[in-house]
């Protein structure tokens, strides 16, 4: 009899069917939700039609049936199937099996990939008796089973809706459906073991509720609070992946929030919240402390089509941080050091790369920077606006600038922004006063310089040549220089003189006349005028056709009048 009653009392053994709220799945037809196929990617209706064809079942799955029932746009759209990601290789030639700890396939197409999994198979310890104090994440889950294996696997119950095309229904194995009509964010299976298992689902948690305008379960709730330290254990690759989908998000302020309020952010980013936790209500109020106000001017700037990376969501995070280190060593010389010490132990903690760490360190170094305008030194601002992390660093001066209202540091900001549109060169500016009176002077002393030159060629006159003046002159010969250089000039005029001036207006013309032959060969020039003989005509010879050979005087007269002739004969 004791027996029995112990028996009645006693757990049983945890199984599929116990998990799952509709252990044969629940379909939903097509009047019954709003998934059409015209809403569904080509290429991932394609996927899952080639794999049916080689006898494999496969869905839909994950937050493309999610984004389509809360009517949003689907980012991404994740397929699951019955076939193994080797099966799969020879099916598709256009993939890659990736992943150690879960093998997907990415098929590949232009410009975008869909990732297809293998159905998965429960942990062993879901199945058996489970403590509290047992490590249960998982390092590697490549064991594959059944569609209701995979979906009492997944993290929350709104994630775990399947779309078959074939007859375009929705299968539901755990109660998604109406979760996502009621706004109810639950965890599938025991809070606890699933938040163990990956502590990243934490996070997830937290950016649905924000993202969706969900409200989270009373025991996810709980389970969040209880095991938040497990987040310490997560990969930190996978972490940084999801810091940068949120960022993207343009709510990381409201997500951050929430993370204030669900008790992560302090286990996240404990080393930057020293400042805001001087405030005993931090947690209600973190839109208004340091943190908070940077990110909302950040989402605002992104939804202006601004360019923010991740490293400045990071730069703005770790500010205060940095801020207190500086004030701390303020005798101290090597400001970059102390950057350097404050920065480490948050870099090392979260495993940031050493390039981002470094490009960190060149943001805070030259926040000052900014405060030196120099308008007297152009050259200089450009040297610093060529840097590789200005842009960065500009944008987390200017964010830092609009959060603390100091209006110094903003119109240093704006000039900094109106900086880096090109200017027009001085030499291009408009001229004033006496420096216009410069530039007309000289302008007046060239045209003068020019109609000189040209009445003396109207006279015949020719300028004697310019020589080189020597480099240096020894002493012995410097009192004679000029002598010499006058007598040359002199030499040079008296050979001038003694050379005869053709084609000039000076000269009479002459009328050339030429004989006309009955085959109009030649003919006589129009009104009587000769042809004028082209006095560049050997220097183009010369220089434009070198192959042939210069003629003489006689012969260029006849070839010219030949040309002439031939023209006015064939018009």
């Amino acid at each position: 009899m004791i027996k029995f009653i112990a028996n009645l009392f006693k757990k049983k053994p945890q199984t599929v069917e116990n998990i799952l709220i509709y252990p044969e799945g629940k379909r939903y037809y097509k009047d019954s939700h709003i998934i059409r196929k015209n809403l569904i990617d080509e290429d991932a209706l394609k996927i899952m039609h080639r794999l049916t064809k080689f006898n494999h079942k496969a869905f839909l799955v994950g937050g493309g049936v999610r984004d389509i029932l809360l009517g949003k746009k689907p980012k991404d759209f994740d397929i699951a199937t019955s076939a193994t990601p080797n099966q799969i290789k020879n099916i598709f030639n256009n993939c890659r099996i990736i992943g150690k700890r879960f093998k997907i396939v990415h098929v590949m197409f232009k410009g975008k990939i869909i990732e297809v999994s293998t159905f998965r198979s429960l942990p062993d310890h879901r199945l058996g008796k489970q403590t509290e104090d047992k490590d249960y994440l998982l390092r590697r889950d490549n064991n594959y089973g059944t569609a209701k294996e995979d979906a009492a696997r997944r993290d929350f119950t709104i994630n775990s809706l399947y779309y078959d095309p074939r007859n375009d229904s929705i299968i539901d194995f755990v109660g998604g459906f109406d979760d996502i009509k009621n706004k109810v964010l639950k965890v599938i299976g025991n809070p606890d073991v699933s938040f163990k298992e990956d502590p990243v689902r934490m996070l997830r948690a937290v950016k649905f509720q924000t993202l969706h305008g969900l409200t989270l379960d009373k025991e996810t709730k709980l389970g969040i609070k209880k095991n938040r330290l497990e987040l310490e254990k997560a990969s930190s690759s996978r972490m940084l992946e999801e810091y940068n989908k949120i960022f993207r998000t343009w709510h990381a302020a409201e997500i951050f929030n929430g993370l204030a309020e669900n008790h992560l952010l302090d286990v996240l980013f404990k080393e930057a919240l020293d400042v805001s936790k001087k405030n005993p209500s931090w947690q209600k109020d973190f839109l208004e402390s340091n943190i908070g106000k940077r990110l909302v001017i950040a989402d605002r700037m992104l939804q202006e089509r601004e360019e923010l990376t991740s490293i400045i969501f990071f730069a703005l995070i770790f500010c205060d941080l940095i801020n207190d280190a500086l004030e701390k060593d303020k005798n101290k010389q090597n400001m970059i050091h102390s950057i350097k010490t404050a920065i480490d132990p948050i870099c090392a903690r979260m495993e940031i790369p050493k390039k981002d760490k470094e490009r960190l360190i060149k943001i805070y170094a030259s926040q000052k920077r900014f405060f030196k305008t120099e308008e007297n030194n152009p050259t200089h601002n450009e040297v610093f606006r060529k840097k590789d992390f200005f842009y960065e660093a500009f944008m987390v001066y200017k964010i830092n600038a609009l959060a603390d209202k100091q209006e110094q540091a903003i119109q240093s900001a704006f000039f900094w922004e109106i900086s880096t549109r090109n200017r027009p060169k001085p030499s291009q500016r408009m001229i004033h006063n006496e420096a216009g009176a410069g530039e007309r002077e000289r302008f007046r002393s060239f045209r003068n310089e020019r109609s000189e030159r040209g009445e003396r060629s109207e006279r015949g006159e020719r300028k004697p040549k310019r020589f080189n003046k020597p480099s240096h002159t020894p002493k012995e010969n410097s009192n004679n220089h000029h002598s010499n250089k006058l007598e040359k000039i002199e030499r040079i005029e008296k050979l001038e003189e003694k050379i005869p001036f053709k084609d000039t207006e000076d000269k009479p013309q002459q009328v050339v006349k030429q004989p006309v032959e009955e085959k109009g060969d030649t003919l006589q020039p129009k009104d009587g005028k000769p042809f004028k003989r082209n006095k560049y005509r050997n220097r183009f010879r010369r220089y434009g056709n070198k192959s042939k050979k210069p003629q003489s005087d006689s012969q260029s007269s006849e070839n010219s009048g030949n040309n002439a002739a031939s023209k006015e004969a064939n018009p």
